[in-house]
Protein backbone atom coordinates (compact mmCIF):
# COMPACT_ATOMS: atom_id res chain seq x y z
CA UNK A 1 0.00 0.00 0.00
CA UNK A 2 1.51 3.47 -0.87
CA UNK A 3 2.20 5.79 2.45
CA UNK A 4 1.07 9.56 2.85
CA UNK A 5 4.37 10.93 1.83
CA UNK A 6 4.33 9.09 -1.39
CA UNK A 7 0.94 9.55 -1.87
CA UNK A 8 1.58 13.61 -1.51
CA UNK A 9 4.94 13.46 -3.51
CA UNK A 10 3.25 11.71 -6.46
CA UNK A 11 0.34 14.10 -6.64
CA UNK A 12 2.38 17.08 -6.55
CA UNK A 13 4.50 15.74 -9.32
CA UNK A 14 0.83 15.80 -11.10
CA UNK A 15 0.26 19.07 -10.19
CA UNK A 16 3.81 20.23 -11.16
CA UNK A 17 3.06 18.72 -14.71
CA UNK A 18 -0.54 20.12 -15.29
CA UNK A 19 0.67 23.82 -14.59
CA UNK A 20 3.57 23.45 -16.55
CA UNK A 21 0.62 22.39 -19.37
CA UNK A 22 -0.92 25.84 -19.20
CA UNK A 23 -0.59 28.44 -21.83
CA UNK A 24 -0.28 32.26 -20.40
CA UNK A 25 0.02 34.82 -22.69
CA UNK A 26 1.42 37.98 -20.98
CA UNK A 27 4.38 39.46 -21.48
CA UNK A 28 7.03 38.06 -19.21
CA UNK A 29 8.38 34.72 -17.51
CA UNK A 30 6.50 32.13 -15.43
CA UNK A 31 8.97 30.04 -12.95
CA UNK A 32 7.52 26.88 -11.72
CA UNK A 33 10.10 26.17 -8.51
CA UNK A 34 8.34 22.84 -8.79
CA UNK A 35 10.08 21.85 -11.58
CA UNK A 36 13.92 23.38 -11.05
CA UNK A 37 13.68 23.35 -7.09
CA UNK A 38 12.34 19.74 -6.87
CA UNK A 39 15.27 18.26 -5.19
CA UNK A 40 14.38 20.36 -2.04
CA UNK A 41 10.59 20.61 -2.49
CA UNK A 42 10.55 17.05 -2.18
CA UNK A 43 12.69 16.58 0.85
CA UNK A 44 9.98 19.22 2.25
CA UNK A 45 7.35 17.47 1.67
CA UNK A 46 8.91 14.13 2.81
CA UNK A 47 10.21 15.91 6.44
CA UNK A 48 7.72 18.33 7.21
CA UNK A 49 3.96 17.32 5.67
CA UNK A 50 2.62 15.17 7.92
CA UNK A 51 -1.36 13.85 8.56
CA UNK A 52 -3.85 15.53 10.40
CA UNK A 53 -2.58 18.55 11.56
CA UNK A 54 -4.34 20.91 13.93
CA UNK A 55 -3.60 23.74 11.06
CA UNK A 56 -3.34 23.67 7.51
CA UNK A 57 -1.01 27.18 6.79
CA UNK A 58 -2.06 28.22 3.07
CA UNK A 59 -0.15 31.17 1.15
CA UNK A 60 -1.04 32.54 -2.54
CA UNK A 61 2.11 32.02 -4.80
CA UNK A 62 5.68 31.81 -4.36
CA UNK A 63 7.98 35.02 -3.58
CA UNK A 64 10.71 35.82 -5.58
CA UNK A 65 13.30 35.83 -3.49
CA UNK A 66 11.66 33.02 -1.50
CA UNK A 67 10.14 29.79 -2.89
CA UNK A 68 11.29 30.96 -6.18
CA UNK A 69 14.81 30.53 -5.10
CA UNK A 70 14.30 27.29 -2.43
CA UNK A 71 10.94 25.39 -3.61
CA UNK A 72 10.08 25.97 -0.07
CA UNK A 73 6.68 27.73 0.92
CA UNK A 74 7.56 30.98 2.27
CA UNK A 75 11.30 29.54 1.31
CA UNK A 76 13.42 32.25 2.94
CA UNK A 77 16.78 30.88 2.54
CA UNK A 78 18.30 31.29 6.62
CA UNK A 79 14.75 29.35 7.52
CA UNK A 80 15.13 26.80 5.63
CA UNK A 81 18.45 26.42 6.02
CA UNK A 82 19.18 26.67 9.33
CA UNK A 83 15.49 26.63 11.08
CA UNK A 84 14.34 23.28 8.90
CA UNK A 85 17.72 22.39 8.05
CA UNK A 86 17.22 21.50 4.17
CA UNK A 87 19.15 21.99 1.37
CA UNK A 88 19.44 19.88 -2.30
CA UNK A 89 19.83 20.79 -6.09
CA UNK A 90 18.56 24.59 -7.70
CA UNK A 91 18.34 24.29 -10.48
CA UNK A 92 17.48 26.59 -13.27
CA UNK A 93 14.02 27.39 -15.22
CA UNK A 94 14.01 27.46 -19.19
CA UNK A 95 14.14 31.30 -18.92
CA UNK A 96 14.30 33.33 -16.64
CA UNK A 97 14.76 37.28 -16.38
CA UNK A 98 18.19 38.79 -16.62
CA UNK A 99 17.34 40.73 -13.26
CA UNK A 100 15.30 37.90 -11.21
CA UNK A 101 17.95 34.97 -12.23
CA UNK A 102 17.56 31.76 -9.92
CA UNK A 103 20.53 31.46 -7.04
CA UNK A 104 18.98 29.12 -5.14
CA UNK A 105 20.55 29.17 -1.83
CA UNK A 106 23.12 31.62 -2.69
CA UNK A 107 20.61 34.31 -3.22
CA UNK A 108 21.96 37.41 -1.03
CA UNK A 109 18.16 39.09 -0.70
CA UNK A 110 16.19 38.09 2.19
CA UNK A 111 12.32 37.46 1.89
CA UNK A 112 10.75 39.72 3.77
CA UNK A 113 7.27 37.12 4.13
CA UNK A 114 9.46 34.17 4.67
CA UNK A 115 11.16 35.54 7.48
CA UNK A 116 8.82 36.97 9.48
CA UNK A 117 6.43 34.23 8.82
CA UNK A 118 9.02 31.63 10.27
CA UNK A 119 10.23 33.95 13.03
CA UNK A 120 7.00 33.60 14.28
CA UNK A 121 6.63 30.30 14.41
CA UNK A 122 10.13 29.75 15.44
CA UNK A 123 9.83 31.88 18.42
CA UNK A 124 6.72 29.98 19.65
CA UNK A 125 7.75 26.66 18.67
CA UNK A 126 11.43 26.59 18.98
CA UNK A 127 12.50 23.60 16.40
CA UNK A 128 11.17 23.25 12.97
CA UNK A 129 9.89 19.27 13.57
CA UNK A 130 7.66 21.09 16.38
CA UNK A 131 6.29 23.35 14.85
CA UNK A 132 5.53 20.67 11.66
CA UNK A 133 4.72 17.85 14.22
CA UNK A 134 1.15 20.31 14.49
CA UNK A 135 1.49 21.96 11.21
CA UNK A 136 1.85 22.19 7.65
CA UNK A 137 2.39 25.27 5.60
CA UNK A 138 1.39 25.24 1.71
CA UNK A 139 1.02 27.10 -1.38
CA UNK A 140 -2.38 27.64 -3.33
CA UNK A 141 -0.17 28.28 -6.82
CA UNK A 142 3.08 27.09 -7.73
CA UNK A 143 3.77 29.44 -10.29
CA UNK A 144 6.25 32.70 -10.02
CA UNK A 145 5.23 35.50 -12.79
CA UNK A 146 7.72 37.95 -13.71
CA UNK A 147 7.06 40.95 -15.77
CA UNK A 148 8.85 41.20 -18.70
CA UNK A 149 9.96 44.75 -18.17
CA UNK A 150 13.37 46.14 -17.18
CA UNK A 151 12.73 45.63 -13.53
CA UNK A 152 11.29 42.39 -13.59
CA UNK A 153 8.41 42.95 -10.81
CA UNK A 154 6.57 39.94 -9.28
CA UNK A 155 2.96 39.93 -10.78
CA UNK A 156 0.19 38.27 -9.00
CA UNK A 157 -2.06 35.71 -10.86
CA UNK A 158 -4.79 37.74 -10.25
CA UNK A 159 -3.40 40.41 -12.49
CA UNK A 160 -3.22 37.29 -15.34
CA UNK A 161 -6.27 37.72 -18.19
CA UNK A 162 -9.35 36.21 -16.70
CA UNK A 163 -9.43 32.38 -18.93
CA UNK A 164 -6.19 32.02 -17.85
CA UNK A 165 -6.69 33.04 -14.21
CA UNK A 166 -9.73 30.66 -14.55
CA UNK A 167 -7.84 27.68 -16.15
CA UNK A 168 -4.87 28.38 -13.44
CA UNK A 169 -7.60 28.47 -10.50
CA UNK A 170 -9.58 25.04 -11.59
CA UNK A 171 -5.99 23.01 -11.29
CA UNK A 172 -4.52 24.21 -8.28
CA UNK A 173 -8.74 23.94 -6.53
CA UNK A 174 -8.34 20.30 -7.90
CA UNK A 175 -4.25 20.06 -5.65
CA UNK A 176 -5.75 21.93 -2.75
CA UNK A 177 -8.79 19.78 -2.44
CA UNK A 178 -6.56 16.51 -2.58
CA UNK A 179 -4.05 18.59 -0.19
CA UNK A 180 -7.00 18.67 2.41
CA UNK A 181 -8.66 15.60 2.01
CA UNK A 182 -5.40 13.66 2.17
CA UNK A 183 -3.80 15.88 5.39
CA UNK A 184 -7.07 15.85 7.19
CA UNK A 185 -6.31 19.25 9.03
CA UNK A 186 -8.40 20.01 11.76
CA UNK A 187 -8.51 24.11 10.82
CA UNK A 188 -8.10 25.89 7.75
CA UNK A 189 -5.67 29.58 7.54
CA UNK A 190 -5.01 31.93 5.09
CA UNK A 191 -2.38 33.50 4.87
CA UNK A 192 -3.96 36.58 3.39
CA UNK A 193 -7.28 37.02 2.00
CA UNK A 194 -6.62 35.66 -1.44
CA UNK A 195 -5.65 32.21 0.57
CA UNK A 196 -8.75 31.92 3.01
CA UNK A 197 -11.15 32.36 0.23
CA UNK A 198 -9.84 29.61 -1.55
CA UNK A 199 -9.63 27.36 1.30
CA UNK A 200 -13.25 28.21 1.73
CA UNK A 201 -14.08 27.16 -1.75
CA UNK A 202 -12.41 23.90 -1.12
CA UNK A 203 -14.00 23.21 1.99
CA UNK A 204 -17.29 24.41 0.23
CA UNK A 205 -16.64 21.50 -2.32
CA UNK A 206 -15.99 19.02 -0.34
CA UNK A 207 -18.78 19.58 2.35
CA UNK A 208 -16.30 20.15 5.65
CA UNK A 209 -17.19 22.25 8.69
CA UNK A 210 -14.15 22.79 10.19
CA UNK A 211 -13.07 26.57 11.05
CA UNK A 212 -11.44 28.54 7.74
CA UNK A 213 -9.55 32.07 8.59
CA UNK A 214 -7.12 34.62 7.98
CA UNK A 215 -4.20 35.57 9.24
CA UNK A 216 -2.52 39.37 8.10
CA UNK A 217 -0.52 38.52 5.23
CA UNK A 218 3.16 39.88 6.04
CA UNK A 219 4.08 41.20 3.09
CA UNK A 220 6.31 44.52 2.92
CA UNK A 221 3.65 45.76 0.50
CA UNK A 222 1.00 45.21 3.20
CA UNK A 223 1.60 48.43 5.79
CA UNK A 224 -0.35 46.58 8.27
CA UNK A 225 2.42 44.10 8.31
CA UNK A 226 5.24 46.67 8.83
CA UNK A 227 4.43 47.04 12.60
CA UNK A 228 3.77 44.23 15.08
CA UNK A 229 2.98 41.59 12.42
CA UNK A 230 3.93 38.84 15.08
CA UNK A 231 1.88 40.33 17.99
CA UNK A 232 -1.69 41.29 15.26
CA UNK A 233 -1.38 37.63 13.92
CA UNK A 234 -0.93 35.84 17.42
CA UNK A 235 -4.05 37.49 18.29
CA UNK A 236 -5.99 36.76 15.19
CA UNK A 237 -5.64 33.11 16.08
CA UNK A 238 -6.29 33.50 18.94
CA UNK A 239 -9.35 34.93 18.80
CA UNK A 240 -10.21 32.52 15.76
CA UNK A 241 -9.64 30.02 18.61
CA UNK A 242 -7.31 28.69 16.54
CA UNK A 243 -4.28 29.10 19.02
Amino acid sequence: MIGFSDKLVERTRSFSAEVDSLLFSFDGFVYNPLDYAWNVHERYLRQYVHPEPNILFLGMNPGPFGMAQTGVPFGEVEAVRDWMGLSGVVEKPPKEHDNRPIRGFSIERSEVSGKRLWALMATRFGSAQNFFSRHAVMNYCPLVFVDGGKTGKNVVPEKLPKTERVALDAVCDAYLDDMVTLLMPKALVGVGKFAQKRLQGSANRLSLTLPVVSILHPSPGNPQANRGWQEKVEVQLREANIW
